[in-house]
């Protein structure tokens, strides 16, 4: 760990340290003395410090930013085929937006594929030939109450009895643990096992002095990790979590594997890419590393506490609400404001659901200011509540489609379907059985540009 620190410098959060056993339980007082497994007792901790985001929230800032600097940004749409010029270059692509039913062609001087896990298929849709570089593999969370863990310590084992990784975080207000690692099949909808859900519950309930129970399990859900190996070389061992930046001889570029984490890194990669092939004109160096986003030019940690002193809530005119005032700041930085002056002129201040800081403001500012086109963008890709809270999110259900439908001018047919099928996208939120033939049964259907239904994203 110190050397991790010192390969960190000035860009550590800051220095790793040792916990003895009473130090450790004083700051992780649910951390098991002893462990069940092999009655082995705590000798002490290693604690160390890595950064937490809210990945819905981070997305749809990168979209809106990207839109705000001159980008033509869509969600719901999906690629039919690849369109080519004369010399077998791809030029574009024949589009279909998903809600309306219309298709469209879409030209661009450079093409890049970064669809993720999908990938393979949009390289093989240009060439059916073309070998596979994406090797799936799928991830499992359960969200758990906050009391399984302290407001600011998480708990990682490194190596389970059976070689994996279980980690146990607060996350949101809630605690998140996980995850198991196995192949997967590329699906629009994974979804968790109950035997995968029991082995995180069974790995974490050894180093914890809390009850584990399976009714406490508020959310669970299945991502896939889009595992990548360069098509430039012949062995596939060298698929790993780094990214991979290649141009194929049809001239598309293609970017895959990687994570949140080196984002950055792998956009200006695939850019620079482009630039060298010279289909885009190269101009000034790279901006990337100082580019702020959309939301943080005026973000000060402090905001919460202007957020707060400036709100007036309708329904309770001089009441304050902390929490609600730090989840606008956190969720939506500087733009906090354009939130609370929703609820205060629309009389839209009530939270969605008991239990949960999310108002139903912030529904009508996602339908006008974030692309929000259905009831699960705004409860999975807008906000965290499908993936905090099944239940509580089924309750929020039907007054953010009554919102929604509000601003979209939706009858009531329209309401209902709508209702029906984000009902059937929470369902995944849930455990399948493990039935032959039912894992992956999914119905396909077009990816949210803004967030795809790659629900582990990573943590």
């Amino acid at each position: 760990m110190q050397a991790y620190d010192l390969v960190a410098g000035t860009q550590g959060l800051t220095m790793s340290r040792f916990n003895g056993r009473k130090e450790s339980h004083r700051q992780f007082p649910t951390l098991a003395q002893t462990r069940s497994e092999d009655g082995s007792s705590l000798k002490g901790t290693i604690v160390y410090y890595d950064g937490q985001f809210d990945d819905s929230r981070l997305c749809v800032a990168l979209a809106c930013t990207a839109a705000l600097a001159g980008a033509a940004v869509t969600n719901h749409t999906e690629a039919l085929k690849l369109l080519k010029d004369t010399d077998g270059l791809v030029i574009g692509a024949e589009v279909k937006d998903n809600l309306s039913g219309k298709k469209m062609h879409v030209y661009a001087k450079q093409v890049i594929n970064a669809t993720g896990p999908f990938a393979d298929s949009l390289r093989q849709m240009s060439d059916p030939s073309k070998p596979s570089i994406i090797m799936p593999s799928a991830g499992v969370h359960v969200t758990l109450p906050d009391y399984y863990s302290p407001e600011h310590l998480g708990m990682i084992v490194p190596k389970t009895k059976d070689g994996r990784v279980v980690f146990m975080l607060p996350w949101l207000d809630a605690t998140i643990a996980g995850t198991t690692d196995s192949s997967s099949e590329i699906t629009m909808r994974p979804q968790p096992t109950e035997k995968e859900i029991q082995f995180i519950l069974d790995a974490i309930s050894e180093y914890l002095t809390v009850k584990v129970r399976r009714s406490d399990v508020m959310s669970a859900w299945s991502g896939i990790r889009p595992l990548a190996s360069d098509p430039s070389t012949q062995d596939t061992a060298s698929a790993s979590r780094d990214h991979v930046a290649s141009m194929d001889t049809d001239g598309m570029i293609t970017i895959a594997g990687g994570k949140w984490t080196t984002y950055r890194r792998m956009a200006e990669d695939a850019v620079d890419l482009a630039c060298v092939n010279g289909r885009v004109p190269a101009g000034q160096p790279c901006q990337t590393s100082h580019l702020a986003l959309l939301g943080a030019h005026d973000y000060d940690p402090a905001l919460f506490t202007e957020v707060a002193q400036n709100y007036t809530v309708p329904h309770r005119p001089g009441a304050i609400d902390t929490r609600v005032a730090k989840h606008l700041a956190a969720s939506y930085g500087d733009r906090a404001h354009d939130v609370t002056r929703i609820a205060e002129q629309r009389k839209l201040g009530r939270r969605l659901v008991r239990g949960h800081p999310v108002l139903e403001a912030e529904v009508v500012y996602a339908v006008h200011h974030e692309y929000c086109e259905t009831p699960e963008d705004f409860i999975a890709r807008r906000s965290r509540l499908a993936f905090l809270d099944h239940r509580a999110c089924e309750e929020a259900l039907p007054r953010v489609v009554e919102l929604m439908g509000e601003e979209k001018g939706w009858w009531y047919p329209k309401r209902q379907r709508e209702l029906k099928r984000a009902k059937a996208f929470l369902s995944t939120f849930t455990s399948q059985p493990e039935a032959p033939g039912l894992k992956n049964a999914a119905p396909k259907e077009g990816t949210d540009l803004v967030s795809s239904q790659n629900k582990g994203g990573g943590a």
